[in-house]
């Protein structure tokens, strides 16, 4: 599917608009970055998936993960590609559908440990920048309104008290986790640190960005305050144009 195919009548000036989604952790991102793609008729580019499908790929070779240098080789011979679906992507890496491997808490934590490294991230930047060069997207990850796409129309900044973004995690895990509620806010914050302080494309909100903090909020109220931000965006284009 193209980005043209999934538009809901927005008028062709509207078709190229990029919506950046950056946050941390357990913020909701990919869950709101689903519906605004759905309600507005953009694609969705979930770039954390394409961390962690690299991370999985890096796990299954024993690579390492503090290891640069085998990284930037085994990226070398890697291809990630997101193929766009009803209710998220599917994620491929070297053909391989990863979609349903890539969630457990091995993986997303050794995607925060890869993605600290400089030459990992210009390569995923790299990618991420191709898959969102025609416009029409909804993107979220870390960076996104910072570096892969500094000149996005819309930016968000999604943010939460750890404490609640770690009981989301939790509440995620299923009915008989094996982690205590501790364990994860503990891991949540740890991640929070490398995000945050890493050299290269550190976590913070661009200086144009609309911070939206959903610590008091539902998540239906987190969803139609991201969708007003859009809204209000897609308004303003419409009377300039």
């Amino acid at each position: 599917m193209t980005p043209d195919s999934s538009f809901h009548g927005l008028p062709e000036a509207k078709r190229t608009i990029i919506v950046a989604i950056d946050g941390p952790a357990g913020a909701g991102k990919s869950t709101i970055a689903r519906h605004l793609a759905r309600h507005f008729g953009l694609l969705n580019l979930e770039t954390g998936a394409m961390y962690r499908a690299f991370a999985l790929k890096a796990l299954r070779a024993d690579v390492p993960l503090n290891d640069s240098k085998l990284l930037e080789e085994l990226a070398a011979e890697t291809a990630i590609r997101l193929e766009a679906g009803d209710s998220e992507n599917s994620v491929l890496v070297d053909g391989e559908d990863v979609t349903g491997l890539i969630r457990n808490p091995e993986v997303t934590d050794a995607a925060s440990r890869v993605s600290v490294h400089p030459a990992i991230r210009s390569w995923m930047v790299k990618l991420q920048q191709q898959l969102g060069a025609v416009g029409g997207v909804v993107m979220e990850g870390r960076d996104i309104g910072t570096v892969v796409f500094p000149h996005a129309e819309v930016k968000i900044f999604l943010d939460a008290a750890p404490e609640v973004r770690g009981q989301r995690r939790f509440e995620q895990l299923g009915p008989a986790p094996a982690v205590q509620p501790e364990e994860v806010i503990r891991d949540l914050r740890a991640r929070d640190e490398r995000d945050r302080n890493r050299a290269d494309s550190p976590l913070k909100p661009a200086e144009d960005a609309v911070l939206l903090d959903s610590t008091n909020m539902t998540l239906d109220e987190a969803v139609r305050a991201a969708e007003a931000i859009v809204e209000a965006k897609l308004s303003g284009a419409a009377l300039q144009a």
